[in-house]
């Protein structure tokens, strides 16, 4: 999980250089040297094409990915210079949503790694067994928001291809969380999209999970919505939840232990347990209810939490994340993930060593609460102005590494 890929080698050698510039040359030597390559086997070679012409693989890797910096806006050429290569001044600003062929390591603790780079271009290639993967999808809104958004026709297919991977990595006994939008609606119409029911069927039909839960994710202090319709037109109600779809491999070995996300007894119940449980008799609902004597008495290590989760959409990670959002100059966080759900399902769905997988990565909050509670993790996010600032979130934890590459890219 540590290995950094050759990209960061030849980004670091750029960064790394007095004013930004390296003749082709020094870039193979600075490559190398960074990578622990010898020198004669970079200037070993091979017949590439149907020519049989001799190449060095490793320097054709290292110009595949100069090329990759280079339309990403990171790296120019040098004018009237052959083979010479500079630093933009741009850079920062630039770097900012990673290609589809480039996938690097951003930074790495001893129990994870961040990979800037997309879903589908990493996971393919990854056949380590996955406990957990949790993750909020960019929504299919109308309104496109900065960090891309799949409209509705295509959200299906689109969240459907990025689990594929995933899910033939599920151990037999792990499960996928999606948190998802509540708040889609036909066009120029109050009625609600039913591009959720249509999701999870996909799920079930396509990739073979089975449907555990649907949870409630009551946010009392979400915005009032939808503005159009609730507060405008006036036939609609303001929303205050979003679902939560929890899915299985296989439902009958899922690792899944509600003792490890007891809640507190309130005061009533903490109460009724300390006089001895309930002191009446009585039969409800044509004996569908029976309280007994004695009933709810016994002491119990805490309540068990219910499929309705109130939580607020603001925490402290975020706030975190913002601030160092700002001082690097890179475009903050539009719609950040509270630390509250992730750790909810990491405690519920998975034991310490196992590992928790993101794809759409955003702020790192599932990783950052894997870190936490001992899990290992794994993660993707190709909008660097995200996965950059979540990196300082990870500072002091053991092993903690930055791409050097990466390290010093500031945005605007």
């Amino acid at each position: 999980m540590k290995q950094m890929d050759l990209f960061k080698h030849v980004t670091s050698a750029y960064t790394s250089a007095s004013d930004g510039v390296l003749t082709n040359d020094a870039l193979y030597r600075a490559v190398a040297e960074r990578a622990g390559i010898d020198l004669k086997d970079m200037e070993a070679t091979i017949p590439v094409g149907k020519a049989g012409t001799q190449r060095s693989p490793i320097k054709r890797a290292v110009r595949w990915f100069q090329q990759d910096l280079r339309a990403a806006g990171v790296i120019e050429k040098v004018p009237d210079a052959r083979g010479v290569w500079r630093l933009t001044e741009a850079a920062g600003r630039k770097l900012t949503k990673s290609l589809a062929s480039v996938k690097m390591v951003a930074f790495s603790t001893n129990l994870g790694v961040a990979i800037w780079g997309s879903n589908e271009a990493v996971f393919p290639h990854s056949s380590e067994p996955i406990m957990l993967a949790i993750s909020s999808p960019p929504y299919p809104l109308r309104c496109t928001r900065a960090y891309g958004n799949v409209n509705e026709q295509e959200y299906v297919d689109f969240v459907v291809r990025s689990l594929e991977p995933v899910v033939k990595n599920l151990a037999p006994e792990g499960s996928v969380v999606l948190n998802v939008s509540q708040d889609i609606f036909q066009n120029r119409s109050p009625a609600r999209s039913t591009y959720n029911e249509r999701l999870v069927l996909a799920i079930c039909d396509r990739l073979g999970l089975h449907l555990m839960d649907r949870f409630v994710w009551h946010n009392a202090s979400k915005p009032p919505g939808p503005i159009q319709w609730a507060s405008k037109e006036r036939v609609q109600v303001n929303v205050a939840y979003e679902p939560i779809y929890w899915f299985a491999v296989d439902p009958l070995r899922v690792n899944a232990n509600n003792q490890r996300v007891l809640q507190p007894h309130t005061a009533r119940h903490a109460a009724l347990i300390a006089r001895g449980g309930e002191q009446r008799e009585g039969v409800f609902s044509d004996g569908a209810y029976r309280i007994k004597h004695g009933s709810f008495g016994s002491p119990t290590a805490g309540a068990i939490p219910r499929n309705v989760l109130s939580l607020g959409h603001q925490c402290a990670d975020s706030a975190a994340h913002r601030r160092h959002a700002r001082e690097l100059g890179f475009t903050t966080h539009g719609a950040p993930f509270p630390s509250s759900i992730p750790s909810f399902f990491i405690r519920f769905l998975t034991d310490i060593g196992q590992l928790v997988v993101d794809m759409f990565a955003g702020t790192h909050k599932s990783a950052l609460v894997a870190e936490r509670l001992e899990r290992r993790w794994m993660t993707t996010e190709n909008v660097l102005d995200y996965i950059r600032p979540s990196a300082e979130l990870f500072r002091g934890f053991p092993g903690f590494e930055i791409n050097p590459g990466l390290e010093q890219v500031r945005g605007a």
